[in-house]
């Protein structure tokens, strides 16, 4: 069985690459996306689209995420994040629920930049 941290582990080292294309197979198809800039994106296809647009955005405008600490268990994981910005970082949480080796819950929480 995939715990929930070693799904977490796989998807920082996919994301890793900036390509966030790539982090597709490890959303399960009922998944939620949810993030306060973003909002709540339900369902595979969607969160896809979100994830094409997602790589063209941050690297046009030269942003990235670095994690610093990642926690978990069978089924629930946490990361501590920085999303580097020339504006400045901002630095975040995401949780997690996995099932059956798949993200079916990715929430993330920060302080949405102004402007």
């Amino acid at each position: 069985m995939t715990t929930a941290k070693q799904v977490i582990e796989k998807f920082w080292e996919i994301q890793s690459g900036h390509d966030y294309t790539k982090l597709s197979p490890l959303f399960a198809n009922n998944a939620v996306f949810e993030d306060p800039a973003i909002g709540r994106v339900e369902g595979k296809p969607a969160i896809e689209k979100l994830l094409a647009g997602l790589t063209k955005e941050l690297a046009d405008k030269r942003m990235h995420f670095e994690v610093l600490e990642i926690a978990g268990d069978d089924h629930v994981a946490w990361s501590r994040w920085l999303w580097k910005r020339p504006e400045g970082d901002i630095e975040g949480v995401g949780l997690y629920k996995v099932a059956d080796g798949q993200l079916i819950s990715y929430r993330d929480f920060y302080a949405v930049p102004k402007g």
